[in-house]
């Protein structure tokens, strides 16, 4: 089973949202289910500092062994951080999805557009849990 932390917001495409200690500001990473679903993570391109994205729009690339996914930015927002860490060692996004494997710190341009997003439980019913 995959590790679905309650503290997070999810979307359908296995892309989460995570509070940070700083007000509309919050971490973007892929699922655990997602980090399984794609195997060993090889190389992930992301955005510069300063794009903005539309919810849902493409804002980088994950590439695995088995497969080359879209990333996709959950809520409208600029990006104010970019996990360089993935750029030296793409795995951490298989061995600490929710932590070290983070990809981009997104400011949030509409906090209304979190209410849109997945909870915990409805995330694990989106998986057939």
């Amino acid at each position: 089973m995959s590790d679905i932390p309650a503290d997070l917001l999810y979307t359908e495409e296995h892309e989460y949202l995570k509070a940070t200690d700083r007000d509309g500001i919050y971490t973007v990473g892929v699922t655990d289910y997602a980090q399984g679903e794609l195997g060993d993570v090889v190389f992930v391109e992301l955005p510069e500092v300063g794009t903005s994205f539309n919810k849902m729009e493409t804002f980088g690339t994950i590439e695995a062994v088995k497969a080359v996914s879209d990333l996709f930015c959950p809520v409208k927002g600029e990006v104010v951080e970019v996990n360089s860490e993935i750029d030296d060692d793409p795995s951490l996004v298989n061995s600490d999805p929710y932590g070290a494997g983070w990809m981009i710190r997104l400011r949030v341009a509409n906090e209304d557009d979190l209410k849109d997003l997945l909870d915990a439980d409805a995330y694990e019913s989106h998986l057939g849990g």
